[in-house]
Protein backbone atom coordinates (compact mmCIF):
# COMPACT_ATOMS: atom_id res chain seq x y z
CA UNK A 1 0.00 0.00 0.00
CA UNK A 2 1.47 3.30 -1.09
CA UNK A 3 0.94 6.12 1.36
CA UNK A 4 -0.20 9.28 -0.37
CA UNK A 5 -2.08 12.44 0.40
CA UNK A 6 -3.68 15.04 -1.82
CA UNK A 7 -4.25 18.73 -1.13
CA UNK A 8 -7.09 19.17 1.32
CA UNK A 9 -10.62 18.56 0.12
CA UNK A 10 -13.60 16.92 1.74
CA UNK A 11 -14.41 13.54 0.20
CA UNK A 12 -17.76 12.71 -1.40
CA UNK A 13 -17.46 8.95 -2.08
CA UNK A 14 -20.29 6.45 -1.80
CA UNK A 15 -20.36 2.76 -0.96
CA UNK A 16 -22.17 -0.11 0.71
CA UNK A 17 -21.61 -1.73 4.08
CA UNK A 18 -20.23 -5.27 4.25
CA UNK A 19 -20.43 -7.73 7.12
CA UNK A 20 -17.36 -7.65 9.43
CA UNK A 21 -14.57 -10.17 9.69
CA UNK A 22 -12.72 -9.70 12.96
CA UNK A 23 -10.29 -12.61 13.24
CA UNK A 24 -6.93 -11.80 11.70
CA UNK A 25 -6.03 -15.48 11.60
CA UNK A 26 -8.81 -16.27 9.12
CA UNK A 27 -8.29 -13.31 6.78
CA UNK A 28 -6.09 -13.79 3.67
CA UNK A 29 -3.02 -11.56 3.82
CA UNK A 30 -4.08 -9.71 0.67
CA UNK A 31 -7.30 -8.69 2.46
CA UNK A 32 -5.45 -7.20 5.43
CA UNK A 33 -4.42 -3.60 5.92
CA UNK A 34 -1.66 -3.03 8.50
CA UNK A 35 -1.26 0.75 8.66
CA UNK A 36 2.07 2.47 9.19
CA UNK A 37 2.65 6.18 8.69
CA UNK A 38 0.08 7.88 6.47
CA UNK A 39 -2.24 5.69 4.39
CA UNK A 40 -4.67 7.64 2.18
CA UNK A 41 -7.47 5.43 0.85
CA UNK A 42 -9.70 8.25 -0.41
CA UNK A 43 -10.67 7.79 -4.01
CA UNK A 44 -9.36 4.23 -4.26
CA UNK A 45 -11.42 1.88 -6.48
CA UNK A 46 -13.80 -0.47 -4.64
CA UNK A 47 -12.34 -3.90 -4.01
CA UNK A 48 -12.73 -6.86 -1.66
CA UNK A 49 -13.68 -6.10 1.92
CA UNK A 50 -10.55 -5.67 4.05
CA UNK A 51 -9.68 -6.09 7.70
CA UNK A 52 -7.50 -3.44 9.30
CA UNK A 53 -4.96 -4.96 11.69
CA UNK A 54 -3.27 -3.22 14.64
CA UNK A 55 -0.92 -4.28 17.43
CA UNK A 56 -2.54 -6.09 20.34
CA UNK A 57 -2.31 -3.15 22.76
CA UNK A 58 -3.04 -0.33 20.30
CA UNK A 59 -5.39 2.58 20.94
CA UNK A 60 -7.36 3.31 17.75
CA UNK A 61 -9.10 6.68 17.48
CA UNK A 62 -11.94 6.87 14.93
CA UNK A 63 -12.44 10.51 14.00
CA UNK A 64 -14.45 12.75 11.72
CA UNK A 65 -17.34 15.19 11.60
CA UNK A 66 -20.54 14.47 13.56
CA UNK A 67 -22.64 12.33 11.23
CA UNK A 68 -19.68 11.08 9.18
CA UNK A 69 -20.20 7.45 10.22
CA UNK A 70 -17.89 7.06 13.23
CA UNK A 71 -20.51 5.28 15.34
CA UNK A 72 -21.52 3.07 12.40
CA UNK A 73 -17.90 2.05 11.84
CA UNK A 74 -17.34 1.39 15.54
CA UNK A 75 -20.51 -0.69 15.72
CA UNK A 76 -19.29 -2.76 12.77
CA UNK A 77 -15.91 -3.25 14.44
CA UNK A 78 -17.21 -3.73 17.98
CA UNK A 79 -17.40 -7.53 17.66
CA UNK A 80 -13.60 -7.71 17.94
CA UNK A 81 -12.87 -9.93 20.92
CA UNK A 82 -11.28 -8.13 23.85
CA UNK A 83 -11.58 -4.59 22.46
CA UNK A 84 -13.17 -1.90 24.59
CA UNK A 85 -15.20 0.70 22.68
CA UNK A 86 -15.20 4.18 24.23
CA UNK A 87 -18.21 6.13 22.97
CA UNK A 88 -18.94 9.56 24.52
CA UNK A 89 -22.61 9.21 23.63
CA UNK A 90 -22.83 6.44 26.24
CA UNK A 91 -21.87 8.79 29.08
CA UNK A 92 -24.14 11.50 27.65
CA UNK A 93 -27.15 9.16 27.75
CA UNK A 94 -26.20 7.78 31.18
CA UNK A 95 -25.96 11.24 32.73
CA UNK A 96 -29.14 12.35 30.96
CA UNK A 97 -31.03 9.40 32.44
CA UNK A 98 -30.11 10.51 35.95
CA UNK A 99 -31.11 14.15 35.55
CA UNK A 100 -34.54 15.83 35.52
CA UNK A 101 -35.90 16.10 31.97
CA UNK A 102 -36.20 19.87 32.30
CA UNK A 103 -32.49 20.36 33.08
CA UNK A 104 -30.46 21.43 30.00
CA UNK A 105 -27.52 19.18 29.08
CA UNK A 106 -25.20 22.20 29.18
CA UNK A 107 -25.64 22.33 32.96
CA UNK A 108 -24.30 18.82 33.58
CA UNK A 109 -22.00 18.54 30.55
CA UNK A 110 -18.87 18.90 32.78
CA UNK A 111 -20.02 15.85 34.80
CA UNK A 112 -20.60 13.85 31.60
CA UNK A 113 -17.16 14.79 30.28
CA UNK A 114 -15.51 13.88 33.58
CA UNK A 115 -17.16 10.43 33.48
CA UNK A 116 -16.04 10.02 29.88
CA UNK A 117 -12.41 10.88 30.64
CA UNK A 118 -12.38 8.61 33.70
CA UNK A 119 -13.71 5.78 31.53
CA UNK A 120 -11.11 6.51 28.86
CA UNK A 121 -8.27 6.74 31.39
CA UNK A 122 -9.23 3.39 32.89
CA UNK A 123 -9.44 1.70 29.49
CA UNK A 124 -6.03 2.98 28.39
CA UNK A 125 -4.46 1.98 31.72
CA UNK A 126 -5.92 -1.54 31.43
CA UNK A 127 -3.83 -2.34 28.34
CA UNK A 128 -6.73 -3.97 26.45
CA UNK A 129 -7.24 -3.09 22.76
CA UNK A 130 -9.17 0.17 22.73
CA UNK A 131 -11.42 1.75 20.10
CA UNK A 132 -12.22 5.41 20.74
CA UNK A 133 -14.86 7.65 19.17
CA UNK A 134 -13.42 11.19 19.11
CA UNK A 135 -13.31 14.23 16.83
CA UNK A 136 -9.55 13.60 16.49
CA UNK A 137 -8.64 17.13 15.47
CA UNK A 138 -7.38 18.15 18.93
CA UNK A 139 -3.61 17.73 19.13
CA UNK A 140 -3.66 17.96 22.94
CA UNK A 141 -6.04 15.00 23.12
CA UNK A 142 -3.84 12.87 20.85
CA UNK A 143 -0.80 13.87 22.90
CA UNK A 144 -2.54 12.96 26.15
CA UNK A 145 -3.57 9.57 24.73
CA UNK A 146 0.00 8.83 23.63
CA UNK A 147 1.42 9.82 27.02
CA UNK A 148 -1.22 7.77 28.87
CA UNK A 149 -0.55 4.75 26.63
CA UNK A 150 3.19 4.98 27.30
CA UNK A 151 2.60 5.25 31.05
CA UNK A 152 0.49 2.10 30.84
CA UNK A 153 3.34 0.24 29.13
CA UNK A 154 1.57 0.01 25.79
CA UNK A 155 3.95 -0.41 22.85
CA UNK A 156 1.35 -0.60 20.07
CA UNK A 157 0.90 3.15 19.88
CA UNK A 158 -2.02 5.46 19.15
CA UNK A 159 -3.53 5.14 15.65
CA UNK A 160 -5.89 7.55 13.90
CA UNK A 161 -8.65 6.59 11.46
CA UNK A 162 -9.95 9.81 9.92
CA UNK A 163 -13.27 9.94 8.03
CA UNK A 164 -13.32 12.65 5.34
CA UNK A 165 -16.87 12.56 3.96
CA UNK A 166 -17.65 16.28 3.71
CA UNK A 167 -20.05 18.55 5.62
CA UNK A 168 -23.04 17.82 3.36
CA UNK A 169 -22.76 14.04 3.83
CA UNK A 170 -22.18 14.50 7.57
CA UNK A 171 -25.29 16.69 7.90
CA UNK A 172 -27.28 14.07 6.00
CA UNK A 173 -25.96 11.45 8.42
CA UNK A 174 -27.12 13.56 11.36
CA UNK A 175 -30.60 13.84 9.87
CA UNK A 176 -30.72 10.09 9.25
CA UNK A 177 -29.87 9.27 12.87
CA UNK A 178 -32.27 11.92 14.22
CA UNK A 179 -29.59 13.84 16.14
CA UNK A 180 -28.41 17.22 14.90
CA UNK A 181 -25.21 18.86 16.12
CA UNK A 182 -25.64 22.52 17.01
CA UNK A 183 -24.54 24.90 14.28
CA UNK A 184 -21.62 26.50 16.11
CA UNK A 185 -20.04 23.25 17.39
CA UNK A 186 -20.46 21.67 13.96
CA UNK A 187 -18.76 24.66 12.30
CA UNK A 188 -15.94 24.35 14.85
CA UNK A 189 -15.54 20.66 13.96
CA UNK A 190 -15.44 21.54 10.24
CA UNK A 191 -12.68 24.09 10.82
CA UNK A 192 -10.69 21.73 13.04
CA UNK A 193 -10.88 18.87 10.57
CA UNK A 194 -9.97 21.21 7.72
CA UNK A 195 -6.83 22.36 9.55
CA UNK A 196 -5.83 18.77 10.27
CA UNK A 197 -6.33 17.65 6.65
CA UNK A 198 -4.43 20.71 5.41
CA UNK A 199 -1.55 19.84 7.73
CA UNK A 200 -1.53 16.23 6.52
CA UNK A 201 -1.51 17.43 2.91
CA UNK A 202 1.44 19.73 3.60
CA UNK A 203 3.52 17.61 5.96
CA UNK A 204 2.27 14.02 5.70
CA UNK A 205 2.51 11.83 8.78
CA UNK A 206 4.81 14.39 10.44
CA UNK A 207 1.72 16.56 11.01
CA UNK A 208 0.48 14.04 13.59
CA UNK A 209 3.58 12.90 15.49
CA UNK A 210 1.41 11.55 18.32
CA UNK A 211 0.00 8.82 16.06
CA UNK A 212 1.85 5.74 14.87
CA UNK A 213 -0.39 5.69 11.81
CA UNK A 214 -3.10 7.74 10.11
CA UNK A 215 -5.65 6.17 7.75
CA UNK A 216 -7.68 8.60 5.63
CA UNK A 217 -11.05 7.31 4.45
CA UNK A 218 -13.87 8.63 2.31
CA UNK A 219 -17.35 7.13 2.36
CA UNK A 220 -16.54 4.34 -0.10
CA UNK A 221 -13.28 3.21 1.49
CA UNK A 222 -14.87 3.47 4.94
CA UNK A 223 -17.50 0.93 3.92
CA UNK A 224 -14.88 -1.48 2.54
CA UNK A 225 -12.94 -1.70 5.83
CA UNK A 226 -15.29 -4.40 7.02
CA UNK A 227 -13.48 -5.52 10.18
CA UNK A 228 -10.68 -4.86 12.63
CA UNK A 229 -8.26 -7.19 14.39
CA UNK A 230 -5.59 -6.81 17.07
CA UNK A 231 -2.61 -9.13 16.85
CA UNK A 232 0.84 -9.74 18.30
CA UNK A 233 2.29 -10.02 14.78
CA UNK A 234 4.56 -7.13 13.72
CA UNK A 235 3.06 -4.72 11.15
CA UNK A 236 3.84 -5.43 7.52
CA UNK A 237 5.60 -2.83 5.38
CA UNK A 238 3.19 -0.57 3.53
Amino acid sequence: MVSRVRPYRFGTGTGTTREPTTSAGTVPAEHELRPSGLVDLRGTPPGPARTVVYPRDAVVVVSGLPGSGKSTLLERWSGTAGAEVIEPRVTHVLCESRMPSWLPYAVYRPWARLRYFNWLRGAVASGVPTLLHDCGSRAWMRGWLRAAALRAGRTGGVHLVLLDVGPAVALAGQRARGRRASRRPFARHVRGLGRLLDALAAHGHRAVPEAASVVLLDRSSRDHLAGIAFTDDPPAAQ
